[in-house]
């Protein structure tokens, strides 16, 4: 329940994954081995087709050296 016992939405996570690596000249691959993915886990959570665990977002904020909510952020439907 959100705040005053109100639901709280369904949404879908949005991510700048794929700006701020192009941003700084990273392949997908240089990002994966980075924060300790594959490439194809890269492919998928730029795309929006796989929600990462909290640990990967949260590393791969990290490599972006970018607050968590710089890099993801939650859309309402």
């Amino acid at each position: 329940m959100g705040e005053g016992g109100a639901a709280v939405p369904k949404g879908r996570v949005e991510n700048a994954i794929r700006q701020l690596r192009t941003e700084r000249g990273l392949t997908q691959q240089a990002l994966a081995d980075a924060v300790g993915a594959t490439r194809q886990t890269i492919v998928a959570v730029e795309a929006g087709k796989y929600a990462p665990s909290l640990e990967l977002a949260f590393r791969i904020s990290r490599a972006f050296g970018r607050p968590f909510e710089e890099v993801w952020r939650f859309r309402p439907e």
